[in-house]
């Protein structure tokens, strides 16, 4: 980024979009990660731990946890790594 500039004013020049996290319509801006605009639309839990149930999200945000994996055509995806893309369907991890 810039230096001297805003979050929000580098973000107002970026082409903006959706994308669906389990249906639900998620605005995101390009070169934003899917784990940023979920986080930004107010969603923390991304999928459950399979030990006790309990949420998981975003964590690390650097993709060493794993904390936030999600399905993407079916393949597991750490949702910090993975680049927000208009039409993309993005579901809870199995």
């Amino acid at each position: 980024m810039p230096k001297g500039l805003r979050i929000d004013e580098t973000l107002a020049s970026r082409r903006s979009f959706h994308f669906s996290f389990e249906g639900r319509e998620i605005p995101a801006y390009e070169g934003e990660s899917v784990a940023t605009a979920l986080l930004a639309a107010g969603i923390t839990k991304l999928r459950c731990s399979p030990g006790d149930g309990g949420p998981r999200g975003l964590f690390c945000a650097m993709g060493v946890c794993q904390e936030c994996v999600v399905s993407v055509a079916g393949q597991a995806v750490e949702a910090c790594r993975l680049l927000a893309a208009p039409g993309l369907d993005v579901k809870v991890q199995p």
